[in-house]
């Protein structure tokens, strides 16, 4: 089988060699044969562009430049066609998540026929994740809380950038969503479609914004306001 990682970038100069290099030197499963990266520059300022330019020769890399910053939704949905991989998984730019967790992210696809995978940053941890702020640590219980509610679901991290996909299924819905909201409407597309969603304990360390993050407070209204939109509509 094939993996293609799709990796939204807007300015993160100092961490996306460190991002492709964990990547690339995790050991995958013997059924995972290739690995496909897509490298989505969202506009970046910062030097990111220039950096992108080395891996444009790479065979196994996949690099689109976009001169505007649209955010992390449109990137994503532009590096979903040229995905060529029987799995997708979508991975930050940044080290708040760590590649070494993607054998327990396509085993249960392998060994237990799921179709669509979630990395959970709370699953069997008891105590608020390192690294993460107070109020964001609340808008993803309350997101999960919604999410279970209006879905009929049993999710434990709605809001997690760990998402892995058979590529068909992903292709299959119309995704319309710019920024970070990309989250909640896949979910909820998801679930509302009748898949499964299978999920699996991950390792997390949060970064402040002045390390970089980029996700703000009116992003957690966008997610609440996206999750009941698509309750109703397609």
């Amino acid at each position: 089988m094939k993996l293609s990682v799709i990796i939204p970038i807007y300015n993160e100069y100092n961490n996306i060699d460190e991002v492709i290099s964990r990547i690339n030197a995790v050991k995958m499963p013997d059924a995972i044969s290739d690995l496909q990266l897509i490298l989505v520059d969202d506009g970046s300022v910062d030097g990111t562009t220039e950096k992108l330019e080395k891996y444009k020769d790479e065979k196994t890399m996949v690099v689109h430049e976009s001169r505007i910053n649209f955010g992390k939704g449109t990137a994503t949905r532009i590096g979903l066609t040229y995905a060529t991989g029987d799995l997708v998984l979508i991975q930050d730019a940044d080290l708040e998540y760590d590649p070494n967790d993607y054998p327990k992210l396509v085993e249960p696809v392998l060994n237990q026929g799921a179709e669509v995978v979630y990395g959970s940053r709370f699953l069997g941890k008891k105590s608020r994740l390192e690294g993460m702020a107070l109020k964001n640590w609340f808008i993803n219980i309350f997101l999960r809380i919604m999410t279970n509610i209006l879905y009929g679901s049993k999710l434990t991290d709605e809001a997690t950038a760990y998402k892995l996909f058979k590529t068909g299924i992903l292709k299959e819905i119309n995704l319309k969503s710019r920024r970070f909201e990309f989250c909640p409407e896949v979910t909820a597309k998801v679930l509302k479609r009748g898949y499964q969603i299978h999920e699996v304990p991950i390792s997390y360390k949060g970064r402040t914004v002045e390390e970089g993050k980029k996700i703000k407070w009116q992003d957690g209204i966008e997610a609440i306001w996206t999750l009941l939109k698509y309750r109703f509509v397609n």
